[in-house]
């Protein structure tokens, strides 16, 4: 057992007070995650807010910042991090809620105009034949919806019309595989200042993603993508 030094922030709307930074001193193990920590500091003070679900890094509820970086909760190892003291913060670019948890609609607002397919054409094991009683392998998109890429992208920070990374990678997905959906449209939507051209290639968006949606590749495939399309009606 380690003991570690958590400062939480804490915010509750309504209240008078402003918001702060809860410290708490709690031993942990090896295998303890950040919202093992939570759950457990919880045990002695129920007002403590935050979101999550699966506990696995499959549903993308708890994003938050641990040390400055956007990380799942539940798959963040204390340990790992490689440091006794741990900093708790709420994503960045969103509403703030209470304490850990911020307004995810900003977020669906622009992402669920793609319409993306959940389904998708698997490009892992082409060579795997499923058994007879499975019938058939599916293959889900990658994104979590978590919104960890907008809280790292420096440019949604500044521009709140930006479209964001989430959803212009949901457009480059579009345009890779249709499955019935209105391509030009989807390219008419990410074609200008705020779309795809807003985006200044930091990658910050692809270094936070915890399931290598890789938004930033992504961005610049919709870019070559409109360049050569744009190009064959010059020629």
């Amino acid at each position: 057992m380690t003991e570690v030094t958590f400062k939480i922030f804490r915010y509750k709307p309504g209240v008078i007070d402003p918001p702060r930074y809860d410290t708490f001193k709690i031993e942990v193990d090896e295998q303890m995650s950040v919202l093992d920590v939570l759950e457990k500091l919880r045990i002695n003070d129920e007002t403590l807010t935050y979101r999550h679900s699966c506990h696995h890094g499959s549903c993308g509820t708890c994003g938050m910042l641990v040390n400055g970086k956007e990380v799942l909760a539940c798959v963040a190892n204390v340990l790992a991090l490689g440091t006794t003291e741990v900093t708790v913060e709420p994503l960045r670019n969103a509403p703030l809620v209470s304490d850990l948890v911020v307004s995810m609609e900003p977020f669906f607002n622009k992402y669920a105009p793609v319409e993306m397919p959940l389904i998708r054409q698997s490009e892992y094991l082409p060579e795997g034949k499923p058994s007879e009683e499975v019938g058939s392998y599916t293959r889900y998109e990658s994104c979590l919806e978590c919104g960890l890429c907008l809280s790292a992208c420096p440019v949604v920070a500044t521009d709140p019309a930006y479209l964001g990374p989430a959803a212009l990678a949901a457009a480059a997905r579009v345009v890779q595989e249709p499955r019935g959906q209105d391509v030009p449209a989807i390219l008419q939507m990410v074609d200008n200042a705020e779309g795809c051209w807003r985006c200044h290639s930091a990658m910050e968006c692809s270094e936070v993603c915890p399931n290598d949606v890789d938004p930033g590749s992504m961005i610049m495939y919709l870019r070559q993508h409109l360049i050569s399309d744009k190009l064959k009606h010059l020629f």
